[in-house]
């Protein structure tokens, strides 16, 4: 089992602040082996996937009070008829008591939760093998942009398309046609798969409906579902008090490299492709160190774009540009982003960036670096 401890400290910053920690993720991005990871002396672990364990949690307060461990993890737990009602007992009856919960989506994409939880909880969103956990996975960055982050995928031997097919397969079925009711799985999967494609653009509903033959409330729905699920992010755009700036269309994102290749037909990877699952992987890095933080990008009327924005301090942005090669960096867009807004500071993430160096462009200082100095 390899070691994360990234993430069980998040968990246990979770616990620290309500007793239920809701780890969430797309399927197949390690929450189950994370689950286990805290070990049996200390968890009782639960698969909710087990026919049996609906006769077993059917009275909570027995249940509860039968548990010898300061943990109970249940797995998959919207398999349930009522998790609700058994994580309200848990946080309630039990204050001493830690519980994992675990799923792909948020507590309110499911009817059975009529609750969702509020000041019981803290999610915790999962997302596939970080740029600072390479080392302890035994992976290259190209390997690593080339076959994604589920841990499947990147231990594997080599690409295996099976792999992926199955997986929207698995995703359609488990995931959104029990949370959402969808039934039509070629229609969604052709937007999946689109949406793969098209990852890192602007996305213009109508024009996705034209494409795909579809209307435009089904793309809306569907969209809906796949960030619910996160399996996408929608960046939206930052502004205030430029005139000229996008305020509407946001860019989407997919959740992972190796889909993002597999989608387009990347195999092997080129040089020029390398620039866009590097942008992808930085975004999962931000998703992570900063998790209740908006993550913007900025755009204006004329194409000038800043790759993200946060707003981590009040009448200060900060911004986050993405190079695999720094010196194809061109500063005129944040020269024009920075008219706007003077204060905050300026990254420039590039794998080659350690160590980490200062470099003036024009009258602009930015930090060269790898995505581990943005959250030192």
């Amino acid at each position: 089992m390899i070691p994360r401890p990234f993430w069980l400290q998040r968990i246990e910053q979770a616990w620290r602040e309500a007793p239920i920690a809701w780890l969430c993720g797309v399927r197949r991005c390690g929450k189950t082996t994370l689950a286990e990871s805290l070990g049996e002396e200390r968890a009782l672990y639960v698969n909710c996937d087990l026919p049996s364990v609906e006769d077993q949690v059917r009275d909570p307060q027995l249940f509860f009070r039968s548990c010898t461990r300061p943990v109970v993890v249940f797995d998959e737990i919207h398999q349930l008829r009522d998790p609700t009602r058994l994580l309200k007992i848990g946080a309630d009856k039990f204050p001493k008591l830690r519980i994992l919960a675990t799923g792909s989506s948020t507590l309110a994409a499911s009817k059975k939760f009529r609750d969702t939880l509020t000041g019981r909880k803290r999610a915790v969103h999962l997302v596939p093998v970080l740029w600072d956990e390479l080392t302890t996975f035994g992976a290259t960055l190209p390997r690593r942009l080339f076959l994604g982050g589920l841990p499947p995928a990147l231990l594997a031997d080599s690409k295996r398309p099976a792999f992926y097919r199955e997986w929207m397969d698995s995703f359609f079925a488990r995931d959104i046609q029990r949370l959402f009711g969808f039934r039509d799985m070629n229609r969604f999967n052709a937007l999946l798969e689109y949406v793969l494609r098209q990852s890192g653009g602007q996305l213009e509903v109508t024009r996705t409906a034209t494409a795909l033959g579809i209307t435009r409330p089904t793309v809306e729905a569907h969209l809906r579902a796949l960030e619910i699920t996160n399996a996408a992010t929608l960046v939206r755009p930052f502004h205030g008090s430029g005139q000229n700036e996008l305020v509407k269309m946001p860019k989407l994102y997919a959740f992972d490299t190796g889909f993002v290749s597999f989608a387009r037909g990347w195999d092997p990877l080129r040089p020029e492709d390398l620039g866009a699952l590097w942008e992808h992987l930085v975004l999962e890095h931000l998703q992570a160190f900063f998790p209740n933080q908006p993550i913007r990008y900025w755009r204006d009327k004329a194409g000038r774009e800043v790759d993200f924005v946060l707003a981590l301090r009040r009448d200060e942005v900060d911004v986050v540009e993405c190079k695999w090669d720094p010196g194809a960096f061109d500063s005129s867009s944040l020269q024009v982003f920075r008219g706007y807004y003077p204060k905050g500071r300026n990254y420039l993430v590039t794998p080659s960036g350690d160590p980490a160096y200062t470099k003036r462009y024009g009258t602009l200082e930015v930090r060269i670096c790898t995505p581990s100095e943005l959250h030192t």
